[in-house]
């Protein structure tokens, strides 16, 4: 089998290149990053309406959240730390049955970030990310307006009729990853199944201030980092393109079974 990060021959698809290795090439772009137009949901810190220009170089990102095999294998090499567990926590991946599939989450930012660096990547920027999920859109989520469990994984809100739980579009956890249409880029599960961390230190007014005038790597510290993308158990304002999620880079008592992780690197 093929490994993740092998440099293979490469595919046109959905207007990027993709490697078989599981990465995909983002294309340099400059691109309306923060409010969606029409968007009644945007918060403060998600800037003005329509947003603001914002050029961001080619990268290479993975098409798929890291999942909990992945993540096993650079445990069992030494190279990485062991997250917390479903034995710790139900809704914690690593270590259930069933769920190798599915993302890994249930680990601090420096677990994820560290992981990235092993593999010969990094956590995206919070401009990276965003304009990897957008693909080109200028739409609250990448295929319109609205979302549902047709196109991700997430909190339906209304309970069914059978009363079952709405989380994970009835299924309560994340489900594997992959299991919705990819995105224009070829990416999957840009929104839902798990939030992202990303490289970025979180400041409110980052969008206009930092971003848009071409620091692109955000503040030089802070005390929370961004998580992108939404998740399993959030609801639908959680899941724009444009919203900014804020975690300490550390779980401590919290439990983080809504944040995963994806790598990005730099073209060859």
């Amino acid at each position: 089998m093929l490994g993740r990060y092998l440099a293979v021959i490469t595919l046109a698809m959905f207007g990027a290149q993709v490697t078989l290795a599981g990465r995909v090439t983002v294309p340099a772009a400059s691109f309306d990053m923060g409010c969606s137009v029409g968007d009644p949901d945007c918060e403060a810190d998600e800037g003005k309406a329509g947003g603001v220009p914002v050029s961001v170089p080619a990268f290479l990102m993975d098409r798929q959240e890291v999942t909990v095999s992945e993540y096993r294998s650079c445990v069992v090499a030494g190279k990485c730390t062991e997250p917390l567990t479903n034995r710790r926590n139900q809704y914690c991946n690593f270590d259930h049955p069933e769920r190798d599939r599915h993302p890994v989450n249930c680990l601090d930012w420096e677990q994820a970030a560290a992981y990235c660096e092993q593999a010969g990547g990094r956590l995206p920027t919070e401009p990276e990310w965003e304009r990897a999920a957008r693909a080109g859109s200028l739409s609250r989520y990448p295929w319109g307006q609205e979302v549902s469990c047709a196109e991700a994984v997430l909190d339906e809100v209304s309970p069914a009729p059978t009363k079952q739980e709405p989380d994970g579009c009835y299924t309560d956890a994340s489900w594997p990853v992959g299991s919705r249409r990819a995105n224009a880029l070829g990416l999957y599960d840009m929104h839902g199944n798990v939030g992202e961390w990303t490289a970025s230190w979180y400041a409110p007014d980052a969008i206009a201030a930092l971003y848009a005038k071409g620091n692109l790597q955000g503040p030089a510290q802070g005390r929370q980092r961004v998580v992108r993308g939404g998740s399993w158990d959030e609801d639908r304002p959680n899941l724009r393109s444009s919203f900014r999620n804020v975690k300490p880079p550390q779980q401590g008592d919290s439990i983080y079974g809504s944040i995963g992780f994806r790598c990005v690197a730099e073209p060859s």
